[in-house]
């Protein structure tokens, strides 16, 4: 995947060059790209004249930010003390297989990126499942293939 520098240099304008805010300028390259790429990091590492070993040990420390592209559509699987209980186990293995990826992973189209996550705080509603902002409780291996079809028509046009 080709990367617009004129795209990372706009972003890093936003912001002066004071290494406080390597942080801020990593997330926006992340929800720009929907990853922070290489040539990002490398230009953020000139830009804030600090080491590049630097902003990667940040950018792997903060579990909110990938060094890898991501899908379109995010899953955000709880794995909570509630939705463990619940079944969320099956239901990551249910995703695995409609998917072909396991938590970390990208499917091979591009789509769909899953996520375990420990808390979504809607005990109630255990298991829990957010695909971008939008929230599905009470999930069950048979409502799964409903929901990801939603999101593969919705990309289909």
């Amino acid at each position: 995947m080709q990367i617009d520098m004129d795209e990372v240099l706009e972003i890093l304008h936003r912001y002066p060059r004071e290494k406080r805010h390597s942080l801020a300028i990593m997330q926006d390259l992340q929800h720009h790209f929907n990853y922070i790429p290489r040539e990002g990091m490398e230009a953020l590492a000139e830009y804030l004249e600090c080491p590049l070993s630097s902003l990667y040990s940040m950018a792997t420390f903060y579990r909110a930010l990938s060094l890898k592209p991501k899908g379109k559509h995010i899953i955000k699987l709880c794995d909570g003390t509630a939705c463990h209980i619940r079944g969320s186990v099956n239901l990551a293995g249910g995703i695995g297989r409609l998917l072909g990826i396991g938590a970390g992973e990208t499917s091979a189209d591009g789509l769909f990126s899953l996520e375990l996550v420990n808390c979504l705080g809607s005990c109630a509603l255990a298991p829990v499942m957010v695909v971008d902002d939008t929230y599905y409780g009470k999930v069950t291996l048979e409502k799964l293939p409903e929901i990801l079809n939603k999101y593969r028509e919705e990309a289909a046009g």
